[in-house]
């Protein structure tokens, strides 16, 4: 299924010394909306101003130290993760900060204070709406007419992972070439939905920083599910992308950038997601046991 994926990034890579420019390719007919912001927008840079970070268990979980200082979120309120794992991977972001803090590259931090914080003040349901809805603007579900080779790249790349989807869900979802979208049925909503219902709020609030990086829903279900790898998830995200680099070249630095960006957030949350499911699905066994 990859084949022509990576060969994309290999040729993308070969045609970077041909002159930027020409007509682009036909841009699939989803469009184009920015997500509102729902994860605080960090400071870029400061001083470090610690040598020492640490981790402490407190009445409300995990707390993060920072020398004898305990880490506050933007409100003010005590630092808290709810499990172990998450504190030390958090704890790890802040030890990994050489002479100046970047805040920018702290996307576990910055979900955590999100999810303590809670900017946007919404509950359980209306996480798990704003999930749901990025189905009508689905990357995958949006499709070109021309050409033919970017048609058939999508249906060999995208079909198989629509199709796990409907599989492992007992779904439909359809795809379109109209600017209108695909038609999402009823019965897939309130799966999905009852799917995600599952998941507490800290780990929808990953789900859906995840979503609103691969403009998908589809494929982060497949990354949170282990079908995809936060590669692959990013590469059939960006595959339009890919192919018009491959037919017209690229400016190296700013596309490589973008790409490790990209898959840096995703990764983290991901991971994210992960690590706030343990603790619940752990106490959720010990309690069955």
């Amino acid at each position: 299924m990859w084949r022509s994926c990576h060969r994309l990034r290999d040729g993308g890579r070969r045609l970077l010394n041909r002159p930027v420019g020409g007509p682009s390719a036909s841009k699939s007919p989803g469009p184009t909306i920015s997500s509102p912001a729902r994860a605080y927008a960090p400071p870029t840079e400061r001083k470090r101003f610690y040598q020492n970070v640490s981790i402490t268990q407190g009445e409300g979980g995990f707390e993060i130290n920072l020398d004898h200082r305990k880490l506050k979120t933007p409100q003010a309120k005590l630092f808290t993760v709810p499990s172990e794992a998450l504190a030390i991977a958090v704890a790890t972001e802040w030890d990994s900060q050489q002479d100046t803090i970047k805040y920018y590259t702290m996307h576990l931090t910055t979900l955590c204070n999100t999810s303590l914080d809670n900017p946007t003040q919404r509950n359980k349901d209306q996480l798990i709406r704003a999930a749901v809805k990025f189905l009508d603007t689905d990357t995958v579900c949006y499709r070109v007419e021309e050409p033919e080779t970017l048609v058939e790249l999508q249906r060999n790349e995208w079909d198989p992972i629509i199709e796990w989807a409907e599989k492992r869900y007992g779904v439909e979802i359809n795809s379109s070439t109209s600017i209108m979208g695909p038609s999402i049925p009823a019965k897939t909503r309130e799966v999905l939905v009852s799917h995600l219902a599952s998941y507490n709020t800290w780990a929808l609030q990953g789900i859906e920083f995840v979503a609103a990086q691969l403009k998908s829903m589809v494929l982060t279900l497949g990354l949170i599910d282990l079908r995809l790898t936060v590669e692959q998830a990013v590469l059939l995200s960006r595959l339009e992308e890919e192919y018009q680099i491959q037919k017209w070249g690229n400016i190296e630095w700013a596309h490589d950038y973008e790409l490790q960006e990209l898959r840096a957030r995703t990764a983290a949350g991901t991971l994210f997601i992960h690590l706030c499911s343990e603790s619940s699905t752990v106490k959720h066994k010990l309690l069955k046991e």
